[in-house]
């Protein structure tokens, strides 16, 4: 039987992107990604991310997170799963600790994450700079300029998306910027063609987005490992920082997601702050059955 079993998890969303948080401080359990596949395909406790808690590794942080996405693979970032987080740490009865003036430090294998409470629902999750080179997104070949890449799919002579800003939140991202809404897209087609094109060899969060006005944006995203989502956090950062770039915006915009509204800031330092609500559906247990068939 799995350790796992019959342990207590929460069961949230961050603007619509559904998330479980697991609290394994205290043990030395680990989840494997066929673990994460039982869980993310038993309905009570199905999730775009599935947050992990475990102690902290390096000091002064309060936690260390580890993300899973419904495939098993790992993500470095989640910024609506990191918010789920800090809520938990903050107002559950069995994971809340102590923290000072609503702030937190947590960290993943992408790096140190600092969440700030800015109301009873709401935190802002600074989450870092945005890396832009090439080798550091990464690309599979050198493009000295992301703001563009040579990227298309459809036609030659009628492309239906082309020329994507990359982005690294953390996690490799591709942005499409269009005239049109991005809903008349077939972004359920179209994302997992361009997730594993061979020009992303960690694969990419897929993502189409419309500038609206000066300070807001329609984003759809394709997330990796997870498919069509209503929320990514890091994709509305991503989103931001390519608009940004391209002179669209300028360094602050509220993305409007199926979901919800994230509000991302830019800020001079290069950090970028995100904004925006969670909510606690509410708890369970993990049931036996459904590690059975977990190969390990």
């Amino acid at each position: 039987m799995s350790p796992l079993a019959n342990r207590r998890f929460l069961k949230m969303h961050g603007a619509g992107n559904a998330i479980v948080v697991l609290d394994l401080r205290g043990t030395n359990l680990r989840v494997s990604a066929s673990e994460a596949r039982a869980i993310g395909a038993d309905p009570r406790s199905r999730f775009d991310q599935l947050m992990v808690v475990h102690d902290p590794v390096s000091p002064g942080t309060d936690a260390f997170m580890r993300i899973y996405n419904t495939d098993g693979s790992e993500s470095g970032a989640c910024g609506n799963g990191t918010r789920c987080v800090a809520y938990a740490l903050h107002d559950d009865p069995a994971m809340a600790r102590p923290a000072e003036g609503g702030r937190l430090t947590l960290e993943t294998k992408a790096g140190l994450v600092a969440v700030r409470r800015v109301g009873e629902l709401s935190f802002t999750v600074d989450m870092g700079k945005p890396r832009l080179a090439w080798d550091e997104i990464p690309l599979a070949e050198p493009f000295p300029d992301t703001r563009r890449i040579e990227l298309q799919i459809g036609p030659i002579d009628d492309p239906i998306l082309h020329s994507p800003a990359a982005v690294s939140m953390g996690n490799p991202h591709a942005i499409f910027f269009v005239d049109r809404d991005p809903d008349s897209f077939d972004l359920g087609r179209i994302g997992p063609l361009l997730e594993a094109h061979p020009i992303f060899p960690e694969r990419a969060n897929i993502s189409i987005a419309q500038v609206t006005s000066p300070d807001t944006i329609k984003l759809r995203v394709w997330e990796r490992g997870a498919g069509l989502t209503l929320a990514c956090g890091t994709a509305a950062c991503a989103t931001v920082v390519a608009a940004s770039r391209l002179r669209m915006i300028g360094r602050f915009a509220r993305v409007a997601l199926p979901g919800g509204v994230l509000s991302i800031e830019w800020q001079a330092d290069d950090h970028v702050l995100m904004t925006g609500p969670v909510f606690l559906e509410g708890e369970g247990t993990f049931a036996p059955g459904i590690f059975e068939r977990a190969d390990g």
